[in-house]
């Protein structure tokens, strides 16, 4: 292979790789969401607990609001709405259980977590710079589930700052939640998030 032809090669790889991929149905788009490699999905276990972080593309928050009603002027809307945040579903499970079914010991423990989990999850979530700036949540949404899933999921929200996406990656760090884990800490890689898939919608 010639230099000008490794040349191309390389070129064509690395705008590949840049471009935004486009789904035809919500399966196909959470199975690339899914995939580690891809960017969007960190996993970690700590002393039995499983997180995992993994990020949600604004079209699949419209796609969930859009339900029979696909107009492109509401798509645009929806669109120009959820863009303006960025959105992470945190899951915590321990023995494949949720956590408040496999981890409370007694009464106290139990209303710490759901206190925790339910109105104190600003405190406990960071997303900051490789600098130590720190983004501020926007929101968080903690479904009670009753024992009826596998996980604890958390829909956490932030702003998209476009000076903070202009970073190579964001720290995201979960505080020890009486779980005996530590600070939890994962790296987000910016280019996957200014570069998110999309639905065919």
């Amino acid at each position: 292979m010639t230099k000008r032809s490794s040349l191309f090669f390389l070129i064509l790889l690395f705008l590949s790789s840049c471009s935004t991929k486009t789904f035809d149905t919500t399966e196909e788009i959470f199975a690339f969401l899914s995939d580690e490699e891809n960017g969007y999905c960190y996993t970690k276990e700590i002393n039995g607990v499983n997180y995992t972080l993994q990020y949600r593309p604004t079209d699949v928050l419209v796609q969930q609001e859009l339900g029979d009603s696909n107009s492109k002027e509401q798509v645009e809307k929806l669109r120009k709405k959820y863009g303006k945040q960025l959105y992470f579903n945190l899951s915590m499970s321990l023995n494949g259980q949720e956590l408040l079914s496999n981890v409370v010991k007694d009464k106290a423990q139990f209303g710490q977590m759901v206190n925790d989990l339910a109105f104190n999850m600003d405190e406990k979530v960071h997303v900051f710079t490789p600098e130590k700036d720190t983004l501020a949540m926007t929101d968080f949404v903690y479904p009670r589930m009753y024992g009826m899933t596998n996980s604890t999921t958390i829909l956490i929200v932030y702003p998209r700052d476009k000076n903070y996406l202009k970073e190579d990656y964001l720290n995201f760090t979960i505080e020890d939640l009486g779980l005996y884990t530590g600070e939890v800490k994962f790296k987000v890689q910016t280019q996957p998030l200014k570069n998110e898939p999309k639905l065919n919608l």
